[in-house]
């Protein structure tokens, strides 16, 4: 009775270390599914940038347009900071895609 009694001790011991040790898993698991979540959350934040840049671009234009058929003798001096200003809302563009994917490959 006693052998058997000590026997189901040991066996009890060893299965609440495997449950703690499962359960060790389970935490290290989900810690880093809840990390992978959060990259994609903050890559999808960052390419919302693209959407201003593209409202920007927008501005840039119609107000070049605008500038043009108010004062046509202007229109290639206007012209040349229409191209800088678009040239700049791209430069900024081009920066959400480039967070993103240093957010969900590098990080």
């Amino acid at each position: 009775m006693e052998v058997q009694a000590q026997v189901l001790r040991i066996i009890n011991k060893k299965s609440k270390k495997e449950q703690r040790r499962k359960n060790v898993r389970r935490k290290v698991f989900s810690r880093l599914e809840m990390l992978e979540g959060a990259k994609s959350i903050c890559a999808g934040a960052a390419t919302i940038a693209l959407a201003g840049a593209a409202v920007g671009i927008g501005n840039v234009l119609s107000s070049l347009i605008h500038s043009v058929a108010q004062n046509p003798s202007l229109a290639k001096q206007s012209f040349g900071y229409a191209i800088l200003g678009f040239a700049l809302t791209e430069a900024i563009a081009l920066f959400a895609p480039m967070m993103a994917f240093l957010i969900s490959f590098v990080f």
